[in-house]
């Protein structure tokens, strides 16, 4: 290897690939307003604060829940999100509990559905979908707003490159009833990896970045990437191509089917729409940064693997490239607070959303 520091040239982040001389690796991932709902409007009707399930090793599933002033809570499961309750309960606790649910048939996915002996249940599942030809392939939802209700789980899906997207994955994903995918790419990353979706779906292309190719970074120290992400951050706010596609992607997220947006690491353009959608709902800004930093966690043996491909003074260089950090997703908010003021101010006249179809499309409760 003969290029030197000075010299290295590191293909656009957000794609997750890199080039190197003549050769490419590539990878295989309170600022919001107040809710407008009033809290007498939402009157907690849902009275979990926190509510999670995660699928073991085993098969089996781990759920836990916290229910203030509730005594039981029953545990339904089920394989379709809807029409859960009726059947033989897989579980009991109080209020506030741990309980693992073991022997459930193989399934695409299970949903389970927590029923109080007061207020209204909620359906939950875990997030990530386990494909292992898409590792930040997860659902968008089931996270709590500051007014009390929840995200419903099942009608967004957030992903990183679906090129690689099996049979199976395919079939999976067409009994999910994902309907429209978003590909928030360039061109030319369209074209180096073609998405595969499942039959019956539509794709729109979503250009976040506007440009015909993937562009490049070139920089020489990892403070330097570490601002050239933060630039990028802002890019995803500002630029005319950015709005049109969060537009496109945030209104589908208001029709009656599921909907599915990508880029190439499903970490930088797709958290970004993640983030605005959440923040569109009334998520708290501490949920939703923890959302955009999981892709660290859903991508660190993709990341992994291509760091361990460079030598080793590049990777510290690169790493902030394949990362997902606080400082930049605050770029993000913070460039909506200069262009804007406020977050409603970014959904109505950046973006041109109707936050409360948005809610009442999507929130339970």
């Amino acid at each position: 290897m003969t290029t030197s520091p000075s010299r290295l040239a590191l293909a656009v982040a957000l794609t997750g690939a890199l080039t190197l001389g003549s050769g490419a690796l590539t990878a295989g991932t309170a600022l919001a307003d107040s809710p407008t709902r009033s809290a007498q409007q939402s009157a907690h009707r849902i009275p979990f604060t926190a509510a999670t399930v995660t699928q073991q090793a085993d098969g089996s599933f781990k759920l836990d829940w916290t229910a203030p002033g509730t005594r039981r809570v029953t545990v339904y499961a089920g394989t379709d999100r809807d029409g859960i309750r009726h059947r033989t309960p897989v579980a009991r606790g109080n209020g506030s509990a741990t309980v693992t649910v073991t022997g459930p048939a193989t399934a695409d996915r299970w949903f389970f559905e927590l029923v109080p002996d007061r207020g209204e249940s909620l359906t939950v599942a875990d997030r990530s979908l386990h494909l292992a030809s898409a590792p930040n392939f997860r659902d968008a939802g089931g996270y709590r707003t500051a007014d009390g209700h929840w995200v419903k789980m099942g009608e967004v899906y957030r992903s990183d490159d679906l090129s690689r997207l099996t049979d199976a994955d395919l079939a999976k994903l067409q009994r999910l009833g994902i309907r429209q995918v978003f590909d928030l790419r360039t061109p030319g990353e369209q074209k180096t990896a073609p998405d595969r979706i499942p039959a019956g779906a539509t794709v729109v292309n979503a250009n976040v970045l506007g440009v015909a190719d993937t562009g490049a970074f070139n920089v020489t120290s990892p403070a330097a990437a570490v601002q050239a992400m933060v630039d990028a951050e802002r890019v995803m706010v500002a630029a005319d191509s950015a709005r049109s596609a969060y537009r496109n992607v945030l209104r589908a997220a208001d029709d009656r089917h599921a909907i599915l947006f990508h880029c190439t690491a499903g970490k930088d353009r797709t958290g970004w729409a993640n983030a605005a959608l959440l923040t569109a709902l009334g998520v708290p800004r501490s949920t939703v940064e923890a959302d955009y930093l999981a892709s660290n966690d859903y991508r660190a043996a993709a990341n992994a693997a291509i760091l361990a491909q460079l030598p080793a003074p590049y990777q510290a260089v690169y790493k902030p490239l394949l990362d997902v950090r606080p400082e930049y997703l605050n770029a993000g908010f913070d460039e909506v607070q200069a262009k804007y003021g406020s977050f409603d101010r970014y959904l109505k006249y950046g973006l041109g959303i109707d936050a409360h179809q948005l809610r009442d499309r999507l929130l339970a409760g």
